[in-house]
């Protein structure tokens, strides 16, 4: 055998010998009392890494904790805890486990993923737009979180990029329930919804739309200041969209032009526009 073949060989006799340490009298029932807490945190990264069930390795972080509390160890544990509880979709246990860790060591080096960890747990469970969105709104309070606390991080640029979308995911919401309110001619309902969109969401991509379906709504009312001042709005800040396309064909057919009118929300929307303060 070759030199290279020896050193190869002697590598995975060592890996072999190591698990293989690490694996006597580890059954599930098996105490891990006589083991060093490195050689239970190995054999929970190898659970973690070999076994198609996450949870089959938190026995060993668990145990870590329990043996060696207040080590290194054990604080390295605690984190592949909320690790390992994601991976396996038990975002509750994901949750309470980095909210442990971060209560714990709230300046470790490993703080920032814990909070990520934590937003993530909400982040992931975000359903289908047609659902309940409490749980968006609990995204977006840690994602910002983690993005005002710890801005030089690893984390940060995929928490921005989780919050826009989350954001967005609210705004698709009060979309929908627009839309449906005034496809069924509950217009002031509608109004309502889409206000809501141009004030409180107005960096989401919905915002364009939302003036279009106000400039439906208030020419649905009668409200024809507003439904000008709407389409104006929308034409100075998104001229090139095709719903301003179609909002100024609705109201050139009724012989009116996209201009601000009137001293309601919108007229107020439409002086921060050209200040500069909207958008």
């Amino acid at each position: 055998m070759s030199k290279s073949g020896i050193r190869n060989l002697g590598a995975v006799i060592l890996v072999v010998a190591a698990v293989s340490a690490c694996n006597r009298n580890t059954g599930p029932d098996e105490s891990l009392a006589g083991f060093s807490a490195e050689e239970i945190f190995q054999r929970g990264e190898y659970e973690l890494e070999t076994s198609r069930r996450s949870a089959s390795s938190l026995r060993y972080f668990q145990e870590i904790e329990r043996l060696y509390p207040y080590t290194e160890w054990s604080r390295r544990a605690l984190i592949m805890q909320a690790y390992a509880h994601h991976r396996a979709r038990e975002y509750e246990e994901s949750r309470a486990a980095a909210q442990r860790f971060l209560d714990t060591y709230p300046s470790d080096e490993d703080a920032p993923y814990a909070a990520y960890l934590l937003a993530l747990s909400f982040y992931d469970q975000i359903d289908e737009v047609g659902r309940d969105q409490g749980v968006t709104f609990q995204a977006l309070q840690h994602l910002r979180r983690l993005i005002e606390q710890y801005p030089d991080t690893d984390y940060t640029r995929s928490a921005i990029l989780k919050f826009e979308l989350a954001f967005d995911h609210l705004a698709a919401k009060e979309m929908e329930i627009g839309r449906y309110y005034l496809g069924r001619g509950n217009f002031n309902a509608a109004v309502n919804r889409f206000r809501v969109v141009v004030e409180d969401f107005q960096t989401s991509t919905h915002t364009p739309e939302a003036l279009h379906r106000l400039v439906e709504a208030y020419l649905s009312l009668g409200l024809r200041d507003e439904a000008q001042t709407a389409a104006a709005i929308l034409g100075y800040n998104f001229e090139a969209n095709p719903f301003y396309q179609d909002s100024f064909r609705l109201l050139r057919g009724q012989g009116l032009e996209p201009e601000a009118r009137g001293e309601g929300w919108l007229r107020t929307i439409y002086r921060q526009a050209l200040r500069g303060d909207w958008i």
